[in-house]
């Protein structure tokens, strides 16, 4: 599998954890391992603008998604997966580190990141949170593959909560 992260925001992140975690979202969700997929790390007015010019939305946003062969998990255990080019994940640390920092369970902007990662990945498969319905879903599978990756890592204590607003 293929995952560049590019960090054009100017600040500090743990780009290391952002692609492990990405990694093993694919791989959790039956991703071919001659996908690619890019992670972009941006500052606020970079994300702002492309939050405006996507979303059509006035000011920065958290994370944005901008699949692009729109590969799907297989739906069967024994269903091969297709290789190609999973898309785009677009991240914002300043509004992150608001996030963690506002969140119930206050975390850091990198564990903020991290979830943010994982809800891209999902975006870039299909899955969405408008109604109830997928919501539930798509929360569950988020919370599932952080907490799979945050355990394999030996971290303790319970992952951040679902702060996003994309």
């Amino acid at each position: 599998m293929t995952i560049d992260v590019n960090n054009e925001s100017g600040r500090t992140v743990d780009e290391q954890a952002l692609l492990d975690i990405a990694r093993y979202s694919l791989n959790r969700m039956r991703i071919h391992p001659l996908s690619e997929l890019s992670v972009i790390v941006v500052d606020a007015d970079a994300m702002e603008q492309l939050h405006l010019q996507w979303m059509d939305l006035p000011g920065p946003t958290d994370v944005m998604s901008f699949p692009m062969d729109e590969l799907r998990p297989p739906v069967r255990e024994e269903e091969e997966p297709p290789p190609g080019l999973l898309g785009d994940i677009v991240l914002c640390p300043e509004v992150a580190e608001q996030q963690g920092a506002d969140a119930p369970t206050q975390h850091s902007m990198d564990e903020e990141l991290q979830l943010l990662t994982v809800h891209g990945v999902l975006h870039l498969l299909g899955y969405d949170h408008e109604e109830a319905a997928e919501k539930a879903e798509m929360f569950g599978l988020q919370s599932a593959i952080l907490d799979g990756w945050r355990g394999e890592r030996g971290l303790t204590g319970p992952s951040p909560a679902p702060t996003t607003t994309s």
